[in-house]
């Protein structure tokens, strides 16, 4: 096995090379991308007894997961949370053997700097859209809440096979609620902009409501119904020192069920050939019965072109949103009077130069207790469209985020240690017609056995659901009849 320039994690204690010495071992399955959703298929599939390689192309794995620390304090540079009201993240969490680390957020009540003052975040919402136009007294002005009330008096509103979500909403309940709420709460979800985005795949239980009922009030208010008969219980969890142990935790129960990692190993080209798959490195030929293809949809789109051009070509359209996260610690004499709660969001359309800021010391007990006689917080800019502070070196993107924090907060000291962290190309976009676009790569990938595709650009950017689309793949590909065959002969 050539292992230059490559990191193995190899517990089984060698390997094919796939260079035809051995030829392609029974039930053999290349999982490329060492996201959550490539890390989640690889430990499925060596759960169920086959032979896994994961190949990732950085240098680690885990994608938008990182675990990090400020001035000794351990914190999260990537995602900080898990949503915990969907399974599928914290049963990862606990087959990894994080279970005792869960944690709930020792508070979950963040504001709004709307209109140079911090405001209560209102209640009765699904994702900003508001089922009681009451709750909203005090963010909107009376020509906003005006605009709320009118969806009652509006006729209904099909949505179509689609819809974006920003467009219709402000067409039943103005655009003030979407500016002021909607915007900070769903677009940052995607770092997106909601007058863009799909609501059949950003809010799908809203839009199959919405279809059903005649206003979108009634709607917001059948999915809050249903919510409601859901098992009380965090809507959110992280992991004590970090959501980013989440992968190398994953990636130790790969190893431990036999499978092989490697990273600085990124993948050339993808060939089918009969009764299965060549995967090119840098360096080898691997061949396999199955491949599982969990990176963006950019570099699933080149792996693509020459085996599936219709895939490749949709996948080719996915746009990508770029952030940055501004870690910042601060005496903790120094942010004494910070406002209750775990932070705020900011409606883009106040023009600030931050998204949010997350007031990690209150948030999460454990950077509490690590951070001693520290405060950590982080800032959050850009989204789609709006990346030109991205370009700027790291000690603007602090004085900028140190500069709206002054104004929001009144927090006017310098950090003891700062913190930038660049996600460039970091959120897939979902626009009107993703779903339909989803469905077309899947039917095209469909048609060559022992392939499929997972992770963020599908069916959601958020852990669990980037989680159980790499357990779908997993579960498809141990269907294959091929693999599932080799293996049974193997056996």
């Amino acid at each position: 096995m050539n292992t230059d320039n490559a990191d193995v994690l190899d517990p089984g204690g060698g390997g094919d090379s796939g260079d035809g010495a051995h030829g392609a071992r029974a039930g053999r399955v290349v999982v490329i991308g060492g996201g959550m959703a490539g890390l989640t298929a690889a430990l499925r599939l060596a759960g169920a007894g086959r032979s896994v390689t994961l190949l990732e192309a950085d240098g680690r794995v885990g994608g938008k997961l990182l675990a990090g620390e400020i001035a000794g304090a351990p914190v999260d540079l990537g995602a900080e949370s898990i949503l915990a009201r969907r399974p599928e993240g914290v049963e990862l969490a606990r087959a990894a053997g994080l279970g005792d680390d869960l944690r709930q957020p020792a508070t979950a009540t963040a504001s709004l700097w709307s209109r140079d003052a911090l405001r209560p975040m209102p209640k009765g919402h699904v994702m900003g859209v508001p089922g009681d136009p009451a709750a909203l007294a005090g963010l909107l002005s009376g020509e906003g809440l005006a605009a709320v009330e009118r969806d009652r008096a509006l006729p209904p509103a099909e949505p179509g096979d689609d819809v974006a979500i920003g467009a219709y909403v402000a067409e039943r309940m103005g655009r003030e609620i979407v500016d002021r709420l909607v915007e900070p709460l769903l677009g940052g979800v995607y770092a997106g902009d909601s007058y863009r985005i799909s609501m059949r795949a950003a809010v799908p239980k809203l839009y199959e409501a919405v279809r059903r009922h005649p206003t979108l009030t009634d709607a917001v208010r059948a999915v809050q119904a249903e919510a409601a008969k859901a098992p009380a219980g965090p809507a959110f969890a992280g992991i004590a020192g970090g959501v980013g142990r989440l992968p190398a935790a994953v990636a130790e129960a790969v190893a431990a069920a036999g499978g092989e990692i490697r990273t600085h190993t990124p993948v050339r080209g993808l060939t089918r050939r009969p009764g299965g798959w060549e995967v090119r490195t840098e360096h080898e030929l691997l061949h396999a019965d199955a491949v599982v293809l969990a990176t963006p949809a950019g570099a699933a789109a080149k792996l693509l072109a020459a085996v599936s051009p219709a895939a490749a070509a949709e996948l080719a359209t996915v746009e990508y949103a770029s952030m940055a996260l501004v870690t910042l610690a601060f005496r903790r004499a120094d942010a004494a009077g910070l406002p209750d709660g775990s932070g705020f969001l900011v409606p883009p359309v106040d023009g600030r130069a931050i998204k949010a800021s997350t007031f990690s010391s209150r948030k999460w007990g454990w950077v509490d207790e690590r951070a001693g006689d520290l405060f950590v917080l982080r800032t959050s800019l850009g989204r789609y469209g709006e990346e030109e502070y991205l370009g700027r070196d790291d000690a603007d993107l602090v004085a900028v985020s140190l500069r709206d924090l002054r104004d929001a907060v009144g927090l006017d000291a310098r950090p003891v240690a700062t913190a930038v962290t660049r996600w460039i190309g970091g959120l897939p976009q979902y626009p009107v017609g993703h779903p339909a676009r989803v469905a077309r790569i899947r039917a095209a990938v469909a048609g060559l056995p022992g392939l499929r595709v997972c992770g963020a650009a599908y069916d959601g950017v958020g852990i669990p659901a980037v989680v159980a689309d790499g357990r779908r793949a997993a579960d498809e590909i141990l269907a294959t009849p091929t693999l599932a065959r080799s293996t049974q002969s193997d056996e």
